[in-house]
């Protein structure tokens, strides 16, 4: 008999995390029936359609999602999702990541005693502030089988009382991602596009509240931009959050000002990742991209105090580092003399972590 598997995604970090599960799904013949639900979490071009068309993802059942607040955004997927699960009552519902979506997904497939899989399970900022890290913690607390990317994550849940047998050592499925489309990636013009070239610039995502939100912040982040660009040309694709803050501070102009700085509207995932493989190092505050530096073996600077992802630190490329000016200066200092530390490539980010995470579907729904 056909095993129904429904995976929810509404983010573009989902997306990048589930591109080649259709295809190793197919590999068991009738095996599998694949259903794939976007939330509408994300569901302008460039953050949503943007990725479907250049990753080759299937068309997915979109929910009727419109709310932009947190609450009423997960409480509008938790209503549209559970009709879903309803009308095609699948064997196994996946849930990716730590967003808002997750987090309703994990909640419908509790209350409806549908067979629950985390995907990137078991990561850890120990931050409550974080709306990450609640969204984990819940979506772990009612998860039935989990897909681990890292040891952090293993251990986590084993210390939090989940057994052994619950857990999955799959490896790193947004890895299988940069991988399977890395010759496409090597092709991209954006480099032409934005009149710079290989090694000669440091690329910067910055978007989180605490980084971006208050004017006094943000005077950091244009020193340290200051700082950079006194030597490199600076790419920043900037996010809506971040621009917004900074024409409602009166600061936009003093970055637009700055000719060593590129702007740049949210980039598609093969240009961004072409970026990332070609700069001399990355400043960030986001989660995924400690991962590909570390992947590509990219000095990575992420301006936060924490992170769920201490493999990236631990034996990859990434460092945490204070959001000062001079704590930065000392670390991009280190990177341009030679000094800064060599990462290596984590277990099991080697491209096959999709295949393994089916494998174990396999096993657990049709023993």
């Amino acid at each position: 008999m056909t095993k129904k598997i429904m995976v929810v995604v509404g983010t573009r970090p989902n997306f990048i995390k589930i591109t080649q599960l259709e295809k190793e799904l197919a590999k068991y013949g009738n095996t599998f029936e694949y259903i794939l639900i976007h939330t509408n979490q994300h569901y302008d071009t460039n953050m949503s359609d943007i990725f479907f068309t250049e990753l080759n993802l299937k068309e997915p059942n979109f929910l009727s999602v419109t709310a932009t607040t947190p609450s009423s955004q997960i409480g509008q997927i938790i209503i549209e999702l559970e009709k879903v699960i309803k009308q095609h009552q699948p064997d196994a519902l996946i849930v990716v990541g730590d967003v808002n979506s997750t987090l309703a997904g994990a909640i419908v497939g509790n209350k409806t005693n549908t067979l629950l899989f985390h995907l990137e399970s078991g990561l850890r900022s120990f931050d409550n502030d974080m709306p990450e890290e609640i969204n984990r913690l819940i979506t772990d607390l009612v998860t039935n089988h989990f897909f681990v990317t890292e040891q952090s994550g293993y251990d986590n849940l084993i210390a939090a009382g989940k057994k052994a047998d619950q857990i999955h050592f799959v490896g790193n499925t947004m890895i299988d991602t940069l991988v399977a489309f890395d010759n496409v990636i090597q092709k991209n013009n954006i480099l032409d596009k934005l009149n710079i070239v290989d090694k000669d610039f440091v690329l910067m995502t910055i978007h989180r509240p605490s980084n971006v939100d208050t004017k006094e912040r943000l005077l950091i982040l244009l020193d340290i931009i200051n700082k950079v660009a006194e030597k490199n040309y600076l790419v920043i694709p900037i996010h809506h959050r971040t621009k917004n803050s900074l024409i409602n501070h009166n600061l936009f102009k003093q970055l637009e000002n700055n000719p060593k700085v590129i702007i740049t509207e949210a980039l598609n995932y093969l240009a961004f990742q072409k970026l990332i493989a070609s700069c001399q190092y990355v400043l960030t505050d986001s989660g995924g991209i400690q991962e590909e530096t570390t992947y590509r073996q990219v000095p990575c600077l992420t301006l936060r105090e924490n992170t769920e992802r201490p493999i990236t630190i631990t034996l990859g490329t990434n460092e945490l580092v204070e959001y000062n000016y001079g704590a930065v200066a000392k670390k991009i200092n280190e990177i341009e003399t030679g000094n800064y530390k060599k990462g290596e490539i984590p277990p099991m980010w080697d491209g096959q972590a999709t295949k393994r995470i089916v494998k174990v579907l396999h096993e657990i729904l049709t023993s």
